[in-house]
């Protein structure tokens, strides 16, 4: 396991049609480490948004997907992707909210 500190575990939120259409539910999406576990994820949200309190975390795997340019193979960059659902007396989460 990784040695990772709650700024390194968010990389950036996830702005989809989807991710916006589940805000109603508390419902955030962000691109995290691949090596974090739902608990650091958490305590990142915690740390990182005053007045959030996280009620559940979903992770999700990505593999990279194979990709061709000419005769030229590879692959794009594998990826982790968590929704988190915040409390129903916990504060929004500010950077979605100009959306």
């Amino acid at each position: 396991m990784a040695d990772l500190k709650y700024y390194d575990v968010i990389l950036k939120p996830v702005i989809t049609e989807n991710s916006m259409a589940v805000l109603d539910e508390k419902k955030y999406t962000f691109i995290v480490h691949p090596e974090a576990t739902k608990s650091q994820v958490k305590d990142a949200v915690e740390k990182m948004f005053d007045g959030a309190k996280v009620a559940s975390v979903n992770t999700m795997n990505y593999s990279g997907k194979p990709k061709r340019r000419g005769y030229i193979f590879g692959k794009t960059k594998k990826y982790k992707k968590a929704v988190v659902k915040l409390a129903a007396d916990s504060k929004d989460i500010e950077i979605f909210q100009g959306m």
